[in-house]
């Protein structure tokens, strides 16, 4: 592959080689023969720069907490990067500006090094004034062959199942505890985390915070239902806010009149400043639908198209399991498919145009849509 490089040269850079011979001979090359280019480690990967460019060499692997490859458009930094590297890729212009230090990237693969071209900085985070991690985005996506050898997947593992599928029009709450402690693994919970003592509270919402005392990642990642010692009331005091978007925008709340709680109550969406509108499912359906649509928004591994028409939605779902339940969200309602390890929320305000947004546990779990004709705006299997 050619690449510029500082003298304005076209510089040819082998696609394999061996380790040796890359660092010698093509990493000066690449970021400014000097004696002045600099050496780090981030997150397991080599960060090596200089007055011209970037070099980063990354390992071959498949672990979500180590620098690599995570799919055939983006290689990630991860963990906490010395205070040079923070500068330089935090400091740079982001995307293709022109005067901006190129960055390129490779991968070991035994003793090789695999060129794998050109990236920019297209999201960074940081803390302190520190860069923790950085997803970069390749000017030329990875073909599948070349992007198997530098992100060798793990094994597929165990998915969580659909069981609770069978539940969904009978015993509801069967459903959600079979779905929840499925999904997300256990951890320490905070004190916060949970109140399933308030005797005035429905069943459903007790059900989800004792779920949430070992889970509480079952409160949303996205939006969230509030935890016990955060609900409160509405001015008048007739509706208890027990929902939140994470913007502030909408809230979900129930009816706080009665002294005596439904058994299923309905839910009531409320956008800022608006009147409520009822949710078409009650409060045992709404829980399941919350927790399907935060599963996925929250979900490591991500499957994101473009906006999509009804004949592609068909095509991309035909291999999933329409969730039976009735629309969720009355902005845009909001159907689920699944498969096992894998949700997916598909959303149309007019009916003709949809939008839709898949979220698996693991990268294996991606493949029922690995085949789909669709133009993805992300995609990590």
């Amino acid at each position: 592959m050619a690449v510029e490089v500082d003298s304005g040269a076209r510089y040819q850079v082998p696609a394999v080689v061996p380790a040796l011979v890359f660092d010698r001979e093509h990493v000066p090359a690449l970021v400014g023969n000097s004696a002045a280019a600099e050496r780090f480690t981030v997150g397991g990967a080599g960060v090596v720069m200089g007055p011209a460019g970037t070099v980063i060499i990354a390992e071959a692997n498949d672990a979500t907490a180590e620098s690599g490859v995570w799919s055939a458009k983006e290689v990630r930094l991860a963990g906490r990067a010395p205070a040079p590297v923070t500068e330089r890729l935090m400091g740079a212009p982001w995307g293709a500006v022109e005067g901006s230090l190129p960055i390129h990237v490779a991968v070991r693969v035994g003793g090789e090094v695999a060129y794998l071209g050109a990236a920019r900085v297209s999201r960074a985070g940081s803390s302190d004034g520190v860069l923790t991690d950085c997803a970069l985005r390749f000017e030329v996506p990875l073909g599948r062959g070349l992007l198997d050898r530098v992100r060798p997947q793990r094994p597929p593992g165990h998915l969580p199942g659909l069981e609770w599928l069978d539940h969904v029009n009978g015993d509801r709450a069967a459903a959600l505890e079979q779905f929840v402690t499925g999904w997300h693994p256990t951890a320490d919970a905070t004190a916060a985390a949970a109140d399933d003592s308030a005797p005035r509270l429905p069943e459903g919402l007790r059900q989800l915070y004792r779920l949430a005392k070992q889970r509480p990642s079952a409160l949303g990642v996205q939006n969230r239902i509030l935890p016990g010692p955060e609900l409160y009331t509405d001015r008048l005091g007739e509706m208890l806010v027990f929902g939140v978007e994470n913007q502030g925008g909408f809230s979900w709340e129930l009816l706080w009149t009665a002294e005596v709680p439904e058994a299923d109550p309905t839910v009531w969406f409320r956008a800022l400043g608006a009147e409520p509108i009822a949710e078409r499912e009650p409060l045992s359906g709404f829980l399941i639908q919350f927790s399907l649509f935060e599963a996925c928004m929250g979900a490591d591994y991500l499957a994101l198209p473009r906006q999509l028409t009804a004949p592609q939605v068909e095509q991309l779902t035909e291999t999933l399991h329409l969730v039976p339940l009735r629309p969720f969200w009355p902005w845009a309602p909001t159907h689920f498919y699944v498969a096992p390890g894998l949700v997916m929320h598909v959303s149309s305000e007019d009916g003709e145009a949809f939008d839709a947004w898949a979220g698996a546990t693991r990268r294996s779990a991606l493949a029922p849509l690995a085949n789909s004709r669709i133009d993805w705006n992300r995609f990590d299997g």
